[in-house]
């Protein structure tokens, strides 16, 4: 598409090269330059709500004169970008539903559409492409001249899915939050006319055949590399990561909803409905653990060689490590972050546990346990600055280990025992649905005190969240669409269900038939062969 772009009064040529070049709203549309944004105080009128608006709004990425999103960061007093002036699709999420809950619906429906137009975009990297359905980490808009007339420009979009991130690492949450998205879209806006085009139909439905795709894995869970999700450093949660799989759930919930009824669409639903129940059973049976679970596994025997072994895992009782003993409360628990043969990761993921609240991955006492678990443990999980993005952080020569010594994810910083303030609204929705919004309110009270005055920092750094991160970008995008969020929702608490999955009541019943049929689900010879380890 030929586009002229609008003309934008009173624009520096500075400010109006940043307009072409990312496509990006140049701060002074809402204020002078892009550097009062660093000294601009707010005013006594203007609360935190109203500047973290005007900073959102800031933010916004235009194509062909339209809204698609929002960059992941608009810090002024960084001179090199990097890839944090790209619209990434798991960050515009919070920004997407803060326009939402504003009745701001254009923004959210130009980005689906736009994204989706991405998806099937030849994907290459030496030589090697991935499977259809694979959604872009991240895109940009650049503004280029026409061929042969220099008074013309073009908007293009430039996606990457991966093979131009740090790491080459594909991101597969991007697609489950599309999907994730698209329900909250027709849920807040109720045009439903959006999921049911074909274009859509068909765009969830190759995401869905991607992840339902059969494997070598016995397991009904997503196996995925390192650094697929929001952790996308190295970080150990290769394998089948908690918050993959939480999000995996919430898709697969949200796009039977959506599917539109057709005699094509028969074994791709009854396959999600099979994974659907595998998964939630094998979530909840092996990855809960709590005072009675975790005596359990140092009583353990191991090398069970049978078709009813109490070890199926054959995890090994020394792997419980000494901080996990003292830390685990009397009352409370939570879901480990990753499950595989002989190994348990114990450390405690905050998106993956509140997000199976939200998704109704957990039962109704697990999700009550897991906000117990994170009253208890409020001065190591919240402490200074909500919320610790996993707990403990890895430390000494397991660090060495397992992130490769990456400076940027040294002990108690980013994604290794870091605290990110955008998980305020995730946090927000599991305690609305669960009817405990106190633990919200408390977390957001906390965020207040610094979050402006600071310049909404990326993430914070130490044990407590008191420092702003080492190499935080200021003005990150996703920290001011947390916070609104947060605040929405808690003056709305209705609107939270445009995220929220209710416990499915079929799923229930076939998870309580299997359970009081045979709670160690022996395997039979006989009868209906089973297609994973649940």
């Amino acid at each position: 598409m030929h586009t002229v772009p609008p003309k934008i009064p009173n624009l520096t040529p500075d400010e109006q090269n940043m307009k072409q070049e990312n496509g990006a709203r140049p701060f002074s549309e809402g204020f002078k330059t892009a550097a009062s944004v660093n000294s601009r105080p707010r005013t006594n009128t203007e609360s935190i709500e109203d500047e973290a608006w005007h900073f959102l709004r800031a933010a916004m990425v235009y194509y062909c004169g339209s809204p698609v999103g929002t960059i992941a960061a608009n810090d002024p007093s960084e001179a090199t970008m990097l890839n944090y002036d790209q619209v990434f699709i798991r960050d515009f999420i919070p920004s997407g539903i803060a326009f939402l809950l504003k009745g701001e619906y254009d923004i959210v429906r130009n980005f689906i559409l736009h994204t989706l137009q991405l998806q099937s975009w030849e994907k290459t990297m030496d030589c090697y492409s991935p499977g259809q359905g694979l959604m872009p980490a991240s895109f940009k808009v650049r503004t280029i001249p026409l061929d042969n007339d220099e008074s013309a420009t073009e908007d293009v979009l430039d996606p990457d899915f991966g093979e131009a991130a740090i790491g080459r690492v594909a991101p597969v949450d991007s697609g489950l939050w599309w999907i994730i998205l698209l329900r909250a879209y027709g849920k807040c806006s109720g045009d439903l006319s959006l999921q049911e085009r074909v274009d859509v139909q068909t765009g969830m439905k190759m995401i869905l055949r991607l992840c339902l795709a059969d494997g070598f894995d016995m397991f009904p869970t997503l196996l995925v590399t390192d650094g697929s999700c929001m952790i996308d450093r190295r970080m150990g949660i290769h394998g089948h990561p908690l918050e993959i799989q939480a999000l995996y759930y919430s898709a697969l919930l949200g796009a039977r909803e959506m599917l539109a009824p057709e005699e094509a669409s028969t074994d791709l639903v009854r396959a999600l409905n099979n994974r659907l129940l595998a998964l939630s059973f094998h979530i909840r049976e092996y990855y809960w653990i709590d005072v009675k679970k975790l005596n359990e596994i140092y009583r353990y025997k191991t090398e069970e060689y049978s078709y009813d072994a109490i070890n199926k895992f054959n995890i090994y009782p020394d792997q419980i490590p000494p901080w996990l003993v003292e830390w685990m409360p009397s009352e409370g628990g939570y879901l480990i972050g990753n499950l595989q043969p002989a190994h348990m990761d114990f450390r405690f993921f905050s998106l993956g546990n509140v997000w199976s609240i939200v998704s109704s991955l957990a039962n109704i006492d697990q999700s009550h346990a897991i906000l117990d678990l994170i009253e208890a443990k409020w001065e190591d999980l919240v402490a200074d600055m909500p919320l610790k993005i996993c707990y403990p952080a890895l430390e000494g020569q397991e660090w060495r280990i397992i992130t490769g010594g990456d400076p940027k994810n040294t002990p108690w910083s980013y994604h290794n025992g870091g605290s990110w303030p955008t998980l305020l609204w995730q946090l927000t929705v599991a305690c609305i649905k669960m009817k405990r919004p106190e633990i919200a309110e408390k977390a957001i009270k906390i965020a207040e005190r610094r979050l402006s005055r600071d310049r909404w920092p990326e993430y914070y750094d130490t044990r407590r969240g008191g420092f702003i991160g080492k190499q935080a970008r200021l003005f990150q995008t996703w920290t001011i669409a947390g916070y609104l969020v947060a605040k929405l929702l808690i003056a709305n608490p209705e609107a939270a269900k445009m995220v929220i999955n209710v416990e499915d009541t079929e799923l229930l019943s076939a998870f309580s038939s299997i359970l009081s049929s045979n709670p160690r689900r022996k395997r039979s010879r006989k009868g209906v062969k089973q297609s994973f380890i649940i």
